[in-house]
């Protein structure tokens, strides 16, 4: 089988474009040989020159020689023209021909710059048309693989980009696909659910952060929520790998070490620091109570004493969600780094949604990433009107405006009602229960939306507490997703419903929690709020 990267593929959604485009990733996964990798969904821009000079490609192929076949997939529908075949999207046509050229000239000069022995071919695949006229759509005729010879897919790719043999240029082909073209995953999603998304942000932190040089590498990254961290840890959790080195990655919340662990590749250890705590004690025979009284206290305690075996050494530590962590948590996961091993501390000061002191970290590096490239700039703008300078984070996303909706409540069951009418909203603005996440801004002993296993028409999911034989959570049948802040804190969604959201003063505590409800959203927001809490926010906002 060929090797497919990014990891993760068969976890994304299969709807549209991008499904047509899982299922050819799967043919040639399955039908090309082991002396070739395939590099999917690659997005790229101009870097160099920063502005939007700017292509896209669905598939590379790479031999053992380094050599690229570049594959560009279009499905569906196509019109043939006197000028050759063309695209439509929404009432605009494209010259197939042009874009290719263009797309396989500028990455052909970007990779010369850097590997000039590499050979760069192309094919253009229409796995749902037919082409008439092969003489006249632009391209050579050898170079376009339609409906008719579609099952030839893999051989074709064979014969236009043999094997080869091992040569080093190959290693710096792999690298500027990795490196430059920045290829990493997205690692925003619902839990219990891995959709993961290739994403490309030009300037973006996996990128830059990992082109600082020092030594010793100890690298703390204040960044705000949508900037990026998880996706640096999981690139330098796959660097690591590529160096024969071992990672560790740990994080506070479960949720989030369960999404980690489920989209790295394997190698490493991942997990929540609770779990690495539980998983040395287990190995020494000790079995923690979790229903005893301060069992969690306890369980930390005792691993913090045990001694640091070899097989417990890594060659990376990255630690994300920081802000969660004690100094002595800091201590008891810094322990496990082998003497020369690069360390990261990720983390977002607004997200500290249980009050503990900054954790201090002499000597490191610090870079400050503010820029949110997940959320919708409307639902940015809102933050820094309601918080001020303590939303210190800039709106770089590629959304402008959300559907940012507010809805009010007076009681527990004007608030069922609102929440009722906040996914309406939502499945009509055209989202599905997948993309749907219901927030609420208590905890669950505190939420009155908890106890209902359905609203109306709609059922709930949430979590049970167990989880499987492979350590996966469980969640109760439902069709929307219903999580609480702290839980959903370093997930997002795209159409997200913050309920519940209710104070007295809008204090340090709520500003947190606001901050890390509303940012969860990718694209639509619904808050429902309580009548005095919609009053002090209006009073926020207005800058009184």
């Amino acid at each position: 089988m060929a090797h497919i990267h990014p990891d993760g593929w068969r976890a994304l959604e299969t709807r549209g474009a991008a499904g047509r485009e899982i299922e050819t990733l799967a043919r040639l996964g399955a039908a090309l040989p082991d002396a070739y990798t395939v590099y999917h969904a690659v997005h790229w821009t101009n870097l160099e020159r920063g502005f939007a000079v700017y292509g896209e490609i669905d598939f590379v192929v790479v031999n053992r020689a380094g050599d690229l076949l570049l594959i560009e997939q279009k499905s569906g529908f196509l019109e043939e023209t006197p000028e050759g075949l063309v695209k439509r999207y929404a009432g605009k046509t494209k010259s197939v021909s042009l874009q290719l050229a263009r797309t396989v000239t500028a990455l052909r000069a970007k990779l010369h710059a850097r590997c000039p022995e590499a050979h760069v071919e192309y094919l253009l695949y229409c796995p749902d048309y037919q082409v008439r006229q092969v003489e006249s759509a632009g391209l050579s005729p050898q170079r376009i693989v339609d409906a008719r010879r579609r099952e030839q897919l893999a051989a074709l790719i064979q014969a236009a980009l043999p094997p080869g043999e091992a040569q080093p240029r190959a290693q710096e082909a792999h690298r500027f696909l990795r490196d430059v073209i920045q290829l990493e995953t997205d690692v925003s999603a619902l839990i219990g659910r891995a959709r993961a998304l290739v994403t490309r942000v030009s300037g973006g932190l996996a990128h830059w952060a990992r082109q600082l040089e020092f030594h010793p590498y100890r690298l703390r990254v204040a960044g705000t929520a949508g900037s990026g961290k998880t996706q640096l840890a999981l690139a330098e959790y796959r660097a690591t790998l590529e160096r024969g080195g071992r990672p560790l990655y740990v994080c506070y919340n479960r949720p989030l070490a369960d999404h980690f662990r489920r989209i790295a590749p394997p190698g490493g250890w991942a997990g929540a620091f609770h779990m690495l705590c539980d998983q040395r004690l287990r190995e020494t025979g000790v079995t923690p109570d979790f229903r005893a009284p301060g069992a969690f206290e306890a369980l930390t305690e005792q691993a913090a004493v045990l001694p640091v075996t070899e097989a417990w050494r890594f060659d990376t530590v990255i630690v994300d969600e920081g802000q969660d962590f004690t100094e002595a948590w800091r201590d008891a996961v810094l322990a496990h780094a082998a003497p020369d091993a690069r360390l990261l501390w990720l983390e977002d000061p607004l997200q500290n949604l249980y009050g503990r002191p900054p954790v201090a970290l002499p000597g490191w590096v610090t870079l400050k990433a503010q820029g949110n490239c997940r959320s919708p700039r409307s639902v940015v703008r809102l933050l820094q009107s309601l918080l001020g300078e303590a939303a210190a984070m800039e709106a770089v996303g590629p959304l402008g405006d959300a559907g940012l909706e507010v809805l009010t409540y007076r009681d527990a069951a004007e608030l069922k009602e609102r929440v009722k009418e906040a996914i309406r909203l939502c499945y009509a603005a055209g989202f599905k229960r997948d993309d749907l996440a219901l927030v609420s801004f208590r905890g669950r002993e505190q939420s009155l939306l908890f106890p209902y296993t359905q609203l109306g028409p709609h059922t709930l999911r949430t979590f049970t507490g167990q989880y499987d034989l492979l350590g996966q959570p469980i969640y109760s049948e439902g069709d929307v997703l219903l999580e609480t802040v702290y839980r959903f804190k370093g997930q997002s969604a795209p159409a997200v419903i913050f309920t519940e959201i209710d104070f007295e003063t809008l204090d340090d505590k709520a500003a947190r929690k606001l901050f890390v409800g509303c940012t969860r959203a990718m694209m639509k927001l619904v808050l429902v709020v309580s009548e005095r809490s919609a009053a002090r926010l209006l009073e926020a906002a207005d800058g009184g």
